[in-house]
């Protein structure tokens, strides 16, 4: 009876205990799965060459190609706040603004001290830009004594101001000035226009600007390597952990190598007095071809600069251009293929980018749908270039090489072994001079970008520019 009792007494207080509690347990949701959730990842993202831009048909840039693949892959979408100087980037990251920043930042200690990053991605080095001008003058500086009275500008907080700090505490009478309105990009143009003698940019956006300012030059590198990351808000750490999976694995795929190599190595072609003239026509004769372009590349689907990079590859946008083996006009058709394309006129100019377009578009539909996005664009201009035969020669062989048959970062690398005889004596169309299609593509990529860069100026100082005001 006493332990019946007990056991009364004691169910009570359970339950009065239990009654006390709250009625809802509540559970934190991780850093990720916060993302997760919501199906949305809130970037931070800067307007730049190598970060993000508005390409031909669609958005593009190294990092945002690759923050994209890492949304995918934890199956969200990305909500991008664009801004255009590193300034920005770091004053909404200090508001805690977003989930992440995506502004080819480098990971120095100062920043490391007030951020936390993720995995690196990308190295590179700072350099002293200037203009060429100042061989000429005898004012290009060689080492860091010689900074002392030149005009120097670089951007708010970039680490190109902490590393000029740096030199200023060792030189004497060196100084330089900081702008809080202008990007890297924009300091570039203002040396490339003589408003200054030198900026700081990372080796990477220097490359890319070349060619848009063909008369900036290299004058010296003023740090180590800087590894680039992105900065990851503060809290646990999920997301960090994330993305280090998933970059190591996608590194381990080779797709990293790929889309660097789509995005820099094609800058090996630049040439300077090429570049120099192809800035030039892009003034006085595209505009004369441009509307063809364009309805060509509206008709078969393909974007019209890449038609225009590749016209300019094949013919300068000479209509009546003509090879020692007899090819003609703007898209340089043979005779055979005007005749399969049905083009009565290879020198008619509007004919000839047409045949052009549809033979591309032809090559383009020849590839299973594992060649997709720009591997199927490069893989469809080597085809141009060098048959289609030959193409799926190299495939073939790259299956052989245990590579990837359906990249062109792996194809790039097989073509050119087309020439030699161990390796074509034993594919179905022989011998070919595999090497032409690899510095094809990298020419048309270096014309398309620079169109690219160039049209996107255009409509920025479209936008800018004032309307005048009519006389009454």
């Amino acid at each position: 009876m006493k332990n019946l009792y007990f056991k009364i007494i004691m169910l009570s207080v359970s339950l009065s205990f239990a009654s006390a509690l709250p009625t809802t347990l509540v559970i934190t949701s991780s850093k990720l799965e916060k993302i997760q959730d919501k199906k949305r990842l809130d970037v931070i993202i800067l307007n730049a060459p190598t970060v993000y831009y508005v390409g031909s048909v669609e958005y593009q840039g190294f990092e945002y190609d690759l923050i994209s693949a890492y949304a995918k892959s934890i199956n969200v979408e990305l909500n991008l706040t664009v801004v255009h100087t590193i300034a920005e980037a770091l004053d909404l990251t200090r508001k805690d603004i977003g989930d992440i920043t995506v502004a080819s930042l480098a990971a120095t200690p100062e920043r490391e001290k007030e951020f936390t990053f993720g995995p690196f991605y990308h190295s590179i080095t700072e350099q002293l830009i200037c203009h060429n001008s100042l061989y000429k003058k005898k004012k290009m500086p060689k080492n860091l004594y010689d900074l002392s009275g030149l005009n120097i500008i670089v951007g708010k907080d970039t680490h190109y101001e902490s590393t000029l700090s740096k030199i200023k505490n060792i030189v004497d009478d060196f100084d330089f000035n900081v702008s809080e309105q202008l990007s890297t990009e924009q300091l570039l143009a203002e040396v490339w226009e003589k408003k200054i003698d030198c900026t700081v940019a990372n080796s990477n956006v220097f490359r890319l600007n070349q060619r848009y300012y063909p008369e900036l030059a290299h004058a010296m590198n003023l740090s180590d390597r800087k590894n680039l990351g992105w900065i990851l808000r503060k809290g646990d750490d999920t997301l960090t952990e994330s993305l280090f999976r998933w970059l190591n694995k996608y590194e381990r795929s080779g797709a990293l190598a790929e889309l660097n190599g789509f995005y820099y190595e094609f800058l090996n072609v630049f040439d300077y007095y090429d570049t120099k003239v192809f800035y030039k026509r892009l003034k006085s004769t595209l505009p004369k071809y441009e509307k063809y372009f364009k309805k060509a590349g509206k008709k078969y689907n393909i974007p019209w600069k890449i038609l225009a990079a590749q016209s300019y590859q094949e013919s300068h946008w000479k209509p009546n251009a003509k090879s020692h083996t007899g090819v003609r006009g703007m898209m340089m058709l043979t005779k055979a293929t005007a005749k399969l394309l049905k083009v009565k006129n290879r020198l008619s100019v509007q004919g000839s980018i047409d045949g052009g377009a549809r033979y591309f578009n032809m090559m383009k539909k020849k590839f299973p749908k594992e060649v997709s996005g720009k591997n199927l664009w490069a893989f469809a201009l080597a085809a141009y270039n060098v048959g289609l035969g030959h193409v799926y020669d190299a495939q073939k062989l790259a299956k052989k090489l245990n590579k990837n048959p359906n990249s062109w970062k792996d194809l790039k690398t097989v073509l050119p072994l087309l020439s030699q005889k161990k390796y074509y004596k034993n594919l179905k169309y022989g011998y070919a001079r595999g090497s032409e299609p690899v510095r094809y593509i990298d020419a048309i990529q270096h014309y398309y970008d620079i169109i690219v860069q160039n049209e996107m100026s255009k409509n920025k100082a479209k936008k800018t520019t004032k309307p005048k005001k009519k006389k009454s």
